[in-house]
C-alpha cells in the first residue's frame, strides 16, 4: 500500500470544528516537508478557488503556484495536484505543469476533476458544461495535454480547443516506467468511468466498504481491458483516527462529527445547503451527518481505532485491489506523525525510537 494525504490548502479538513490551522505556505511547507521524513509517499494538492470545506470567504490557496514552489522544496514526494480543466486552457497548461515536473525531478501527477461547483465558475467567470459535456471537455483537455507531452508539435482541432503546430519543449521528465506525469481520476457516472479507463492511469475513489471497493475495481479493470490498455492502480480516499484504544478513538470520532447548533434546530447554513443536496437519496440522517462533517465519504472505511484495528482494516482493501490511500486526519500534523509511527512504519507505541 501506498500512503498518501491531502495536503492543507483550505486550512483543514473538518467541517465542525473551527480551531484548525490556518491555510498559510508555511504551515502547507512544513507539514509537506516533514511528511518525506517519515515515511508519506504522495500529497493529493485539492483545486478550487473557494473553500469548500471551513466557507467560501475562508483563505483557500492556490494549487499550483503552491505545488511549484513545493517542487523545488521538497526531494521524494509525490505531488498529486488537482487541475479542473474549465480553469485551464490546455497548451499553456501543458507548458507550465512541464517545468514544474522539471524543478521536481520527475515527482508531478494530475488529479484530474470535471469541475462540479457552478457557483465557483459563476464567481470567477469561467465556462461550467452540463454533466456529460464537462466528460466531453475533460477527455479533449486530455488529448491535447498528452499530445503536447509526448509529440514534437501538435495540431488539434476538436469541439473545445483549436491548436495549430503548438511546441511543448522541454518536456516533462521520462522514463520507461514513467512516459509522462501520471494522471489520477474519479468520478462514478458511465462517462466518467468510460474516459478514464480510456486515458488515465489510475482511478481515484470516494470512501466506501471493501466489497464495494472490490466491485469498483473489477469494473474498472474489465473497462481498462476492453481498451487494450497497461492496468491501473486504484487509489480511495478516507479519515484516519489512531487511538491507543478504541474507546479513545470513538471518543474522538463523536467530537469531530457533532455539528454546532444541530440538536438545537440550528444548524450551520452549509449544513443546510448539504442537507437539500442529500434529500433525495437513501442515506440514514446519522450516516448523512458523518457525510457532512468529513469530505469525501471519509468515515466510511472504517480507519477508526487502535493501529492494529486500523492496519487489519488496510489489508482488506489491500485485499479488494486497492494500492493507494489518500487520508485527511485532524490535527493534521500530530495525527500524520502518529499514523506514520504506528501504521505505516508498524510501531506499536511500547518504547524505542519509529523507524523512518
Amino acid at each position: 500500500m501506498r500512503y498518501g494525504y491531502w495536503a492543507p490548502v483550505f486550512g483543514g479538513w473538518l467541517r465542525n470544528v473551527d480551531d484548525e490551522r490556518e491555510a498559510s505556505w508555511e504551515n502547507l511547507s512544513r507539514l509537506i516537508r516533514r511528511s518525506e521524513e517519515i515515511g508519506w509517499d504522495l500529497t493529493l494538492i485539492a483545486e478550487l478557488n473557494l473553500n469548500d470545506i471551513k466557507g467560501i470567504e475562508a483563505p483557500a490557496l492556490d494549487a499550483w503556484s503552491s505545488a511549484a514552489a513545493l517542487a523545488a522544496v521538497t526531494k521524494t514526494i509525490e505531488l498529486m495536484v488537482a487541475v479542473r480543466p474549465n480553469f485551464h486552457q490546455p497548451a499553456l497548461f501543458a507548458k507550465a505543469a512541464a517545468n514544474i515536473d522539471r524543478i521536481s525531478g520527475g515527482r508531478l501527477a494530475l488529479n484530474v476533476v470535471s469541475s462540479w461547483w457552478a457557483k465557483e465558475a459563476e464567481s470567477y467567470g469561467l465556462q461550467f458544461d452540463q454533466h456529460d459535456d464537462r466528460y466531453a471537455r475533460t477527455t479533449e483537455w486530455l488529448q491535447v495535454v498528452d499530445r503536447l507531452w509526448t509529440q514534437k508539435g501538435t495540431d488539434f482541432e476538436g469541439q473545445f480547443y483549436t491548436l495549430k503546430d503548438a511546441i511543448v519543449e522541454p518536456k516533462p521528465t521520462s522514463t520507461p516506467a514513467r512516459p509522462r506525469p501520471v494522471i489520477y481520476a474519479g468520478g462514478e457516472s458511465e462517462a466518467a468511468k468510460t474516459l478514464i479507463a480510456r486515458h488515465c492511469d489510475a482511478y481515484v475513489m470516494h470512501g466506501d466498504a471493501p466489497e464495494h471497493i472490490a466491485a469498483k475495481i473489477a469494473d474498472m479493470k474489465a473497462r481498462r481491458e476492453s481498451f487494450g490498455l497497461p492496468p491501473m492502480s486504484f487509489g480511495m480516499a478516507g479519515y484516519a483516527v489512531v487511538r491507543d484504544s478504541q474507546a479513545e478513538a470513538d471518543r474522538e470520532l463523536e467530537r469531530i462529527t457533532t455539528i454546532p447548533g444541530l440538536a438545537e434546530g440550528n444548524p450551520p447554513a452549509g449544513f443546510a445547503n448539504f442537507d437539500q443536496w442529500l434529500s433525495g437519496t437513501e442515506l440514514e440522517r446519522e450516516l448523512k451527518i458523518r457525510e457532512y462533517s468529513v469530505s469525501n465519504r471519509g468515515l466510511r472505511p472504517g480507519f477508526v481505532g487502535t493501529p492494529e484495528t486500523v492496519r487489519e482494516r488496510i489489508a482488506e482493501y489491500e485485499a479488494a485491489g486497492l494500492d493507494l490511500l489518500l487520508l485527511q486526519m485532524s490535527p493534521q500534523e500530530e495525527e500524520m506523525e502518529r499514523f506514520a509511527a504506528q501504521v505505516i512504519n508498524g510501531y506499536d507505541g511500547s518504547g524505542g525510537a519509529p523507524p523512518v
